[in-house]
């Protein structure tokens, strides 16, 4: 393995880069520079990618920077499993027919997953919002059918 945590000759992951990254900004106890992440990371990057990660980070809201000098200094604004689920809303925001995207992603979830999930809606104080996804259709099961359990 190379000192970023990869076997030579094998490509990362979507996001496990992006993942890394907001990993060491959070083991920062402040703003940090391009350079310290670099480091931090094991320094096996090139200083170019990490500028490359951190400014695509920076367009998804997942980090701030603020001018230090010559250069900036970074702050995570979220972290990994934020990023995540940033990731699954901008997909889910380019289909056209949400209530299906939805419906078929709840249908593959683990029962444990959909119970996580029926947990934290509940939770949410959103029942109002998935109340009317359901009358309107658009909601998992909208289509009169129940989901078959594995």
């Amino acid at each position: 393995m190379d000192r970023a945590g990869q076997e030579p000759g094998r490509r990362r992951g979507q996001g496990q880069l992006e993942a890394m990254v907001l990993t060491a900004l959070h083991e920062a106890e402040e703003p940090v520079t391009a350079a310290w992440v670099r480091d931090r990371m094991g320094g096996g990057l090139a200083y170019t990618t990490v500028i490359t990660i951190l400014s695509r980070l920076l367009a998804k809201g997942a980090v701030t920077r603020e001018k230090a000098g010559r250069s900036f200094v970074w702050t995570p604004s979220a972290d990994a499993a934020g990023l995540a689920a940033n990731r699954m809303r901008q997909l889910l925001d380019k289909e056209n027919d949400r209530g299906t995207v939805l419906t078929r992603f709840v249908s593959g979830l683990t029962g444990e997953d959909e119970q996580l999930l029926r947990d934290l809606l509940t939770k949410s104080h959103n029942g109002s919002a998935a109340d009317g996804a359901q009358r309107s259709g658009t909601g998992p099961g909208s289509d009169g059918t129940r989901r078959k359990r594995d």
